[in-house]
């Protein structure tokens, strides 16, 4: 079965799921980009801290069971061996789950347009 929705009703459910996994974990700081100017790849990044490997972990894995409960697994995930970035690749949504540190060291959120605050 081939799901008819509009492309970007799909988006948007995809990018409603991974805010609710973040949120239902206790992700912090999340920030949410529309980046379908910059990027061909996907319409949206999230990223988000989790404050601990664990808790890094845990977050990327809530996310990931939404996606596989959906019926729509991630294309890819990278990083989970180490905890400390994991992004989850789910097509239209990229979903970076990152220890606060990390984040503040790539600071991808500046990288793709949005000024970083310390906090």
């Amino acid at each position: 079965m081939t799901d008819t929705k509009p492309v970007e009703l799909q988006s948007e459910a995809t990018k409603k799921l991974a805010l609710e996994a973040l949120d239902a974990l206790k992700a912090e700081n999340m920030v949410v980009l529309d980046v379908r100017k910059l990027a061909s790849f996907t319409d949206t990044m999230i990223f988000a801290s989790g404050s601990s490997t664990r808790h890094v972990k845990a977050i990327a894995e809530s996310v990931i069971e939404a996606a596989k409960t959906k019926g729509s697994p991630p294309i890819g995930v990278e990083g989970e061996d180490i905890g400390e970035w994991i992004l989850v690749d789910l097509g239209d949504v990229v979903v970076h789950v990152m220890q606060p540190d990390v984040r503040l060291y790539y600071e991808l959120e500046k990288l793709w347009g949005e000024e970083l605050t310390a906090g």
